[in-house]
């Protein structure tokens, strides 16, 4: 599968001339667009910020992810609407995977902003790795609770 970069206008080209062939050939084709990954180090970092969040509110990890973090302060990032065949309109829970870069960073600076102002619990920005490491220790002592 060929990767194109539509910002330039070359790669555009080649593009718009393989999508108008593809669409004339009467097959199945796919259409897919590539986001920006966000990298190991940023999943590890948010897990460890939810986790001690976890530790200082007596929450486990996955309530702090999903009802803190997703619902309550990105929800618009999160929160979908689909349709199910039995319930009707529904709401589910997007998954943090599926965020570009951006909204990822985003979804944390929000989340450690919140966590300051309404839990008083201070979240250490990623390049803070002292206080990571001392999160990261207060997790591991409190882990059969998250």
């Amino acid at each position: 599968m060929a990767l194109y970069d539509t910002n330039n206008p070359l790669e555009k080209a080649n593009f718009l001339l393989r999508a108008k062939k593809l669409a004339e050939s009467g097959k199945i084709v796919e259409l897919a667009e590539k986001k920006p990954k966000r990298s190991l180090p940023q999943n590890r970092y948010l897990h460890v910020i939810l986790a001690y969040f976890g530790t200082q509110t007596g929450n486990t990890l996955e309530w702090v992810k999903q009802q803190y973090y997703k619902k309550l302060v990105n929800p618009e990032l999160f929160i979908r609407e689909k349709e199910d065949k039995y319930l009707g309109k529904i709401k589910v829970l997007r998954s943090s995977a599926d965020l570009d870069s951006g909204e990822f960073s985003l979804s944390i600076e929000r989340f450690r902003n919140w966590a300051a102002q309404e839990a008083s619990v201070y979240l250490p920005s990623s390049d803070e790795h002292i206080l990571i490491q001392q999160m990261e220790m207060e997790i591991e002592r409190n882990k059969q609770y998250l």
